[in-house]
């Protein structure tokens, strides 16, 4: 037996004991999950075919009412809790994939491979039926045919929806993007590409000029000395005008640092070297938010696994 058999064997013999363990004594259980029944009333509305909830007192038309029953989430203890096996085997399945995730650390194994392609295989599946109701259905079979759309797929399409037959001609740019596949005409494809990319570059063009130019410069110009008023006449706001200097000194240093046509010497190296510090600072800034966004990631998924799956936590 190899080293790297060895302790795989260790660690799954340790965890199958672990849980033994657990599921014995615990009053939790393993990944046990209870749920509370609860009866729900609403009202159906007969042109919308929507319905909703009853509020308190309101008065329904009997033949409109519609009872369905909704499970909470509970504790074992709970008053009519019942085992849920359907969220068991979610708690489970999670449990297990996030374990595989977890092996990485060790190694590039066969159980990450898995949970890798778990992964990607739902994520594009999940991509491709939001993509097919809310672009192929709600946004071309509404416009070319909302009565036929309402009967067969889509019940909340509006009763005055009237055909707009425009959206033929995006569509046919669609199909052409197939040509590809072939050929002998996969010059046609290049068409609706090029209309894709021309139409975005024009659409974001003024969209960005704005955000990330127009609207950065107006927050650089400052006032560098802030006066308030107030009830005694006027008050100097050294907060805010050391805020303000600190913002414009940092812009005006570090576009110094990307000003080539000038040799940084002297005052312009001082004021290169000072937007260097900024940089630095930014870019940590950064990364830690990052850093930080990614802890809170790590520790939900313990969480899960502690008390979710496990149960130790609140013991």
């Amino acid at each position: 037996m190899n080293r790297e058999t060895l302790i795989w064997t260790i660690l799954f013999v340790a965890g199958a004991g672990f849980l033994a363990l657990q599921s014995a004594t615990s009053k939790k259980g393993v990944g046990q999950q209870y749920v509370v029944p609860v009866e729900v009333v609403g009202q159906l509305d007969p042109t919308t075919g929507v319905i909703s909830p009853l509020a308190e007192g309101q008065v329904a038309d009997p033949h409109l009412v519609r009872k369905a029953i909704r499970y909470d989430r509970a504790a074992r203890d709970d008053k009519n809790a019942v085992w849920s096996w359907s969220r068991t085997i979610g708690v489970w399945a999670a449990a297990l994939l996030t374990l595989s995730v977890f092996s990485y650390l060790y190694r590039d194994s066969a159980a990450y491979k898995f949970a890798e392609s778990i992964i990607v295989g739902v994520s594009a599946g999940y991509a491709i039926v939001l993509n097919f109701w809310e672009v192929i259905v709600a946004k071309i079979f509404v416009k070319l045919s909302p009565d036929l759309t309402r009967y067969a797929l889509l019940p909340d399409t509006p009763t005055d929806a009237v055909p707009d037959y425009y959206v033929i001609l995006p569509v046919i740019l669609s199909c052409m993007v197939f040509c590809r596949l072939i050929p002998k005409i996969a010059w046609l494809g290049r068409w609706p590409l090029a209309f894709v990319v021309g139409t975005t570059a024009g659409l974001k063009l003024i969209l960005f000029l704005n955000a990330d130019f127009v609207q950065q410069i107006r927050s650089t110009i400052l006032p560098l000395i802030v006066v308030t008023s107030n009830e005694s006449g006027f008050a100097f706001d050294w907060k805010q005008s050391i805020q303000n200097i600190v913002i414009v000194v940092s812009v005006i240093s570090s576009l110094t640092y990307f000003y080539f046509s000038v040799e940084h010497r002297g005052i312009v190296g001082r004021v290169s070297r000072l937007g260097i510090w900024v940089l630095m600072i930014s870019f940590g800034a950064s990364f830690a938010l990052t850093v930080m966004g990614r802890i809170t990631l790590l520790t939900m998924r313990l969480q899960f696994l502690f008390n979710d799956w496990l149960g130790l936590v609140g013991m």
